[in-house]
C-alpha cells in the first residue's frame, strides 16, 4: 500500500511519527497547512504540535487555504499555539481568542493570499504541511482540497507530507494545478470554460524539500450543514423564479451561467432548490462544493463542477467516495487563486450566490462582524465573486434570534460588500433586484420585498424621515446604528424595546 502512495523509494526512508515531524516546527515559525473548509486538512501533525504546545512555549503563525477542522484550529487554539492566523477560520475556540485579542487574525480575500505570499508581504513560510493521496518524484497529489497548498509547498523551506490512507487513490486525477506567471510579465490565465483543464494533476515539488512523511488514517470532519427548512426553501424558490425570469428576458441562457455558491446551510439549500427547478446543463465554478452540488450532479442538473475543495456531510461523503468513478470526469479541484480569480470569474460570467449576516436598506452587506466588532469567520471568497460576478446575489433569513434581530437594518454595522457590488438580495419573504436603481429606489425594494413585517414599518419610517433631511443616500446619522445599540442594550432590535442603560457586550452567541 505504501509503495502505491509513496512512489519514490528514497522518500520511504523519511517516514516518521507525527511527533517527530512536529519537532521540525519551532516557536515563532510560520506554518502553511493544507485545508479548505475542513476538507483536505492535516490530521496528525497538528495534534502532535498541540501536545507540544501544552508542554512548552510554542506559538506559530498559521496559514491555510480557508477554514480547517476543529482538529487543527480548535485543538491548536486550546493549546495556546496560534499567535497569528490567516486568511479564514470558523472554529469557536479560535474565534473567541481572536475577539479577545489573544490571537491576531488577518482577514484576506481568498484569491489574494497566494499573490501576497509570493510578493513577500506576508513573510516567509518556514514549514508547509500538506495532506496527500500520494507523493512521487514529480510532486504531491492532494486529497479533497487544493487551496493554497501549491504556493505553500513552493515557498516553504521544508515540507511535511501527510499520506492519508483513508483517502481513496481514485482521487488522483481530480486536481488541476496551475500557477500564474509573476507580474508584470503575466500572461492571461488560459481558462475559458469551467470544464477546461489547464494545469497538472499534482502539486509540483522537488522531493529534496520533503523533510518528513507521516502516515495518517482519518477522514475529513463531516460538514455540519443543516438540511433545507421552510425559510431556506422559500429563498431557493424566489431565486429559481428569478433565474427563470432572467431566461425569459434573454439575460441568461437556459443553462444559466457558471454558478458559485458560498459556504453554509443557506447557500447549500439554494443549490438543493435547483434540483426541481427544471434547469439542466448547468455548470459550477465555485470555491467549495457542498452536498447541494453533489445532489445536482447526481440529478443530472449539473454537467460539470469545479472548485478548490469538496466539503461534504457524512452521508454525501460516503456517496461521493462510492461513486468516484462517475464523478472523475465531471469534477476538477483548482488552487484557490484560480477558483477565485477575478479575471476568470469575470470572463466566465459567473452567477454568484453568497450569504450575508445583515444587509442595509441601500444594499451594503456585512458578511463578517457581529455587531460591527466581533469577527465571525471572515470574508472568505465572497468579495472575489461579488465584485466580479455577472450577477451578484446575497441570501439571508430576514430574522435571527427568534425575531430579536432583523437582518435588514438601516445601516450595516460593518461593510464587507458595498452596494455597487450587490445586484440581488433574497430572504424568505422575497427578492429585491437592485440593478439600475438609485439609493432611494433600492431602499423601497429591499424593505418591501425582503424585510420581515415585524420590522418593515420601522424601516419605512426611518427612510421617510431620512429622505426629509435630503441627500443622495439619505440617513439619520444619529439613528443609523440605533437598532444595533438597542440590541446591545436589551438583546432585541424590536421597535417596542427600551434601550437599557446597562449595555452588555455583543458576543458570538448574540
Amino acid at each position: 500500500m505504501l509503495e502505491e502512495r509513496i512512489r519514490l523509494p528514497q522518500l520511504r526512508d523519511r517516514i516518521v511519527t507525527a511527533e517527530e515531524a512536529a519537532a521540525l516546527i519551532r516557536d515563532g515559525m510560520t506554518v502553511g497547512m493544507s485545508g479548505f473548509g475542513a476538507a483536505g486538512d492535516c490530521k496528525a501533525v497538528p495534534l502532535a504540535l498541540a501536545a507540544r504546545a501544552r508542554e512548552q512555549s510554542l506559538r506559530i503563525t498559521l496559514m491555510t487555504g480557508a477554514s480547517v477542522g476543529h482538529e487543527v484550529d480548535g485543538v491548536l487554539a486550546e493549546a495556546g499555539a496560534i499567535r497569528r492566523r490567516m486568511p479564514f477560520q470558523s472554529d469557536r475556540t479560535l474565534r473567541n481568542q481572536i475577539n479577545a485579542g489573544e490571537s491576531t487574525f488577518i482577514d484576506l480575500h481568498l484569491s489574494e493570499m497566494a499573490e501576497q505570499l509570493r510578493d513577500g508581504y506576508l513573510g516567509s513560510v518556514d514549514v508547509a504541511i500538506i495532506e496527500a493521496v500520494a507523493v512521487s518524484g514529480d510532486g504531491i497529489v492532494p486529497t479533497m482540497s487544493v487551496g493554497n497548498s501549491g504556493v505553500f509547498a513552493a515557498l516553504a523551506k521544508k515540507v511535511i507530507v501527510e499520506i492519508n490512507l483513508e483517502m481513496p487513490l481514485e482521487l488522483e486525477g481530480l486536481h488541476d494545478i496551475y500557477s500564474p506567471l509573476s507580474r508584470p510579465n503575466r500572461e492571461p490565465i488560459p481558462l475559458t470554460n469551467a470544464a477546461q483543464r489547464i494545469g497538472l494533476p499534482y502539486i509540483p515539488l522537488d522531493p529534496q524539500k520533503i523533510a518528513a512523511i507521516v502516515v495518517s488514517r482519518k477522514g475529513d470532519s463531516p460538514n455540519k450543514v443543516l438540511p433545507p427548512d421552510t425559510d431556506t426553501t422559500q429563498i431557493a424558490g424566489h431565486l429559481s423564479s428569478f433565474f427563470a425570469h432572467e431566461v425569459r428576458a434573454h439575460r441568461l441562457g437556459p443553462s444559466l451561467q457558471p454558478l458559485q455558491a458560498g459556504v453554509g446551510s443557506i447557500a447549500n439549500a439554494v443549490l438543493h432548490g435547483l434540483v426541481d427547478s427544471g434547469f439542466r446543463g448547468l455548470r459550477m465554478y465555485s470555491e467549495v462544493l457542498q452536498d447541494g452540488a453533489i445532489e445536482l450532479l447526481d440529478a443530472g442538473c449539473v454537467d460539470f463542477a469545479c472548485a478548490s475543495a469538496i466539503m461534504l456531510s457524512s452521508e454525501y461523503q460516503t456517496r461521493f467516495f462510492e461513486g468516484l468513478g462517475r464523478y472523475q470526469s465531471r469534477i476538477l479541484l483548482r488552487p484557490q487563486e484560480i477558483s477565485n480569480h477575478p479575471e476568470v470569474i469575470r470572463r466566465l460570467g459567473v452567477v454568484a450566490v453568497n450569504t450575508a449576516l445583515e444587509c442595509d436598506i441601500y444594499g451594503n452587506v456585512n458578511s463578517t462582524h457581529v455587531g460591527g466588532t466581533h469577527m465571525m469567520n471572515g470574508i472568505g471568497g465572497s468579495g472575489d465573486f461579488a465584485r466580479n460576478a455577472y450577477l451578484s446575489v446575497f441570501v439571508t433569513k430576514s430574522l435571527a434570534k427568534d425575531g430579536d434581530i432583523s437582518s435588514i437594518v438601516p445601516m450595516v454595522s460593518h461593510v464587507d460588500h458595498i452596494g455597487q457590488d450587490v445586484d440581488v438580495i433574497v430572504t424568505e419573504h422575497g427578492l429585491a433586484d437592485l440593478r439600475g436603481l438609485a439609493p432611494r429606489e433600492r431602499a423601497l425594494q429591499i424593505i418591501t420585498q425582503c424585510a420581515d413585517p415585524l420590522y418593515r414599518d420601522a424601516l419605512l419610517d426611518y427612510v421617510s424621515k431620512a429622505v426629509a433631511r435630503g441627500g443622495q443616500t439619505p440617513h439619520l446619522i444619529e439613528e443609523a446604528l440605533a437598532w444595533h445599540a438597542r440590541y446591545r442594550g436589551c438583546h432585541s432590535m424590536r421597535p417596542n424595546k427600551t434601550l437599557s442603560q446597562a449595555s452588555q457586550p455583543i458576543t458570538e452567541a448574540a
